[in-house]
């Protein structure tokens, strides 16, 4: 049974609902367990166990917060050979910085030696492309994105761990 966590830093709230839609995607995969936590609130026992790691954080001119961030430069679990994926809130629908936010997400799981994956454009819409993005309050296509992130980590943790 794969073991996914959900990190996530929120502000107003509109990045802890997308991380709990992503654990209902995660949790419709049969077989998988998934909980959530903020980064305030770590479950270090958990989140090492875990075999996919999501992380999510508002977004502010275009970086992940503070919040992540200080996660990021000092974590406190191991994230080594865990697969990665991410998610960002923004302000502004037609360019709040999400994308940018979400590369150094990236950039940092990867220098941490996690294995990052989206499902991107190969598993059908809503596409994910670096991971979901939401516009303040997920509804809509947006909720879709975050439900359809869960999805598509579990089943692939599930196909690469074999659990």
């Amino acid at each position: 049974m794969p073991r996914v966590a959900v990190i996530y830093h929120s502000e107003t709230g509109n990045t802890k609902r997308m991380a709990e839609l992503i654990l209902e995607g995660a949790r419709s995969i049969d077989g998988t367990e998934a909980e959530m936590f903020s980064v305030e609130e770590l479950d270090r026992e958990y989140i090492d166990s875990a075999d996919a790691v999501l992380l999510g954080c508002p977004t502010y001119e275009g970086s992940p917060s503070w919040n992540m961030k200080k996660f990021l430069d000092r974590p406190e679990v191991n994230l080594a050979g865990k697969l990665g994926g991410v998610f960002a809130s923004q302000n502004w629908p037609g360019g709040g910085g999400a994308s940018f936010a979400e590369m150094t997400l990236i950039a940092a799981m990867l220098i941490r030696g996690m294995l990052i994956y989206s499902g991107g454009i190969t598993q059908g819409e809503p596409y994910l492309h670096f991971g979901a993005v939401s516009t303040r309050s997920p509804e809509g296509i947006y909720a879709e994105r975050c439900l359809k992130l869960g999805q598509t980590i579990a089943t692939k943790a599930k196909e690469i761990f074999g659990r």
